[in-house]
């Protein structure tokens, strides 16, 4: 049995990760998603929790025609790159094979002696998490870029409101948005 590794934020998981996931399921039998960082929320960059973003794969995937066992496995940013597939692995079941187009996740996998795969982008040019978060945010048309059940999640959280209050800042000068609370 063969089973594959893919890492992704998935905020929100769209349709690019959808087919990334068809696309891999062709090569292997069991695939691990790599809920990368897991401990964000609540910002204009990772609005979603990692138990939401399951929610989203989990649904998405269970009403797609893919055969293959997924298992979502929230990990957390390490922020240090030389031991970052260890924490990896360390997280999850063992995999065989990863996939990525991210450059430094191809090194550092291929460093740590893992075969890695890679595939082409689907729709880059509009399935791209910031591009659905923008639209979402200033809402354009995002549902067509998002899986029918991912949309369902997000309308259940309210994840457009918070997307929208997250975006907010309280200064009367411009500056960026608050990353986390303040005192």
């Amino acid at each position: 049995m063969t089973r594959g590794f893919y890492i992704g934020r998935f905020q929100p998981y769209h349709e690019g990760h959808h087919a990334m996931v068809e696309r891999i399921a062709e090569d292997v039998e069991e695939l691990v998603l790599g809920i990368g960082s897991a401990d964000q929320s609540h910002t204009v960059h990772d609005p979603f929790t990692a138990g939401e973003r399951i929610m989203m794969i989990t649904k998405s995937l269970s009403a797609a025609d893919i055969d293959i066992i997924t298992y979502a496995v929230p990990i957390e940013d390490l922020n240090r790159n030389a031991v970052w597939v260890s924490h990896v692995q360390s997280m999850c079941p063992e995999f065989d094979v990863a996939y990525s187009n991210n450059p430094l996740v191809v090194r550092l996998f291929r460093e740590a002696g893992i075969e890695v795969h890679s595939s082409p982008m689907f729709r880059r040019e509009v399935l791209e998490g910031s591009e659905v978060r923008e639209r979402m945010a200033n809402g354009g048309d995002w549902e067509d870029l998002v899986p029918d059940p991912a949309v369902s999640v997000i309308e259940e959280i309210d994840g457009l409101g918070r997307l929208k209050q997250v975006g907010k800042t309280d200064s009367n000068g411009e500056s960026e948005p608050a990353e986390g609370p303040t005192d």
